[in-house]
């Protein structure tokens, strides 16, 4: 009987482990409790183990049950895998390749990937986007783009594949005209608390209710990074910075770089990562451009 074990049987036996009961995984599944419940009966008479406990109100994995579900996660992994490049090789070269692209990702290294691409697949075309926060993710999930590269949204959705492409540093800012830029100094956070902090504004919901490096609760959230570096440079308030975008700034003192107690010694760098769902990985010329990516 274990030759008739299904991969369907071994990802309701996962699912059902992973969310605690049968219901959770029915829903998970959009399948019914019932027929999730008769699915893992199936699969123990099969294998003639028993993989929950069920004399509790919620469904408990037993010891047995607990070392066949890495394996059984290796297996369905591995089938995902499988099919994963069936469907690249049928699929053939794209006819297209859409990429949005986080607004903090450095134009510098993205212009000199581009280039690379068009000379590679000069009759492929390429569609691309910027935005920022979960719009770069939304733009993934409902299709509109193959690949997204994330940054200022540090999640990545289930059923999404996540790949490490760079680093961006980054530098907390203010113009030399703004009270906190007076003096070297290192600046608490009750201080920056008092000043206005320039914040870009996410246009999906994917963040509602989470903010990433707000540190004060006076904010203007704009939706355009060349607006807020305007606005930075103009004295309308503090705020995070890659470091690329303002380093002849800095340079030429129309911005100044504070030092402020959060973030010592340093402010993190901006981890990059490029995803895509699982089920729709790059073709040859998505995962070519990914490589260069990652080359610069």
């Amino acid at each position: 009987m274990l030759e008739a074990v299904s991969v369907d049987q071994l990802r309701t036996f996962i699912a059902a482990a992973e969310e605690g009961s049968f219901s959770a995984a029915g829903r998970r599944l959009r399948r019914t409790q019932s027929v999730v419940s008769q699915t893992l009966a199936n699969l123990e008479a099969q294998i003639e183990v028993q993989l929950f406990d069920r004399s509790g109100r919620y469904p408990r994995l037993t010891e047995s049950g607990r070392v066949l579900l890495a394996e059984a996660r290796i297996v369905a992994g591995s089938m995902d895998s499988f099919k994963t490049k069936a469907r690249t090789i049928a699929e053939g070269l794209e006819p297209e390749l859409s990429v949005v692209v986080d607004v903090m990702y450095p134009m510098a290294s993205l212009t000199v990937g581009v280039g690379l691409f068009r000379a590679a697949f000069p009759h492929t075309p390429l569609r691309l986007y910027v935005e920022a926060l979960g719009a770069v993710v939304q733009l993934v999930q409902n299709d509109s783009c193959r690949i997204g590269i994330i940054g200022t949204l540090p999640l990545v959705p289930e059923g999404f594949a996540a790949e490490k492409l760079l680093d961006v540093p980054m530098v907390t800012v203010a113009a030399p005209i703004h009270q906190l830029a007076a003096g070297r100094r290192v600046i608490p956070q009750r201080e920056l608390e008092q000043h206005v902090q320039l914040v870009l504004a996410d246009r999906s919901s994917l963040s509602e209710g989470r903010n990433f490096g707000v540190l004060s609760p006076l904010t203007w959230r704009l939706a355009d990074l060349g607006a807020k570096h305007a606005f930075l440079r103009a004295g309308f308030g503090w705020g995070h910075m890659p470091l690329a975008m303002v380093r002849d700034d800095l340079a030429s003192g129309q911005l100044v770089q504070l030092e402020i107690e959060a973030f010592r010694p340093q402010m993190q760098p901006l981890a990059m990562f490029a995803v895509y769902r699982r089920e729709a990985p790059p073709g040859p010329a998505g995962r070519w451009f990914l490589d260069q990516l990652k080359g610069e």
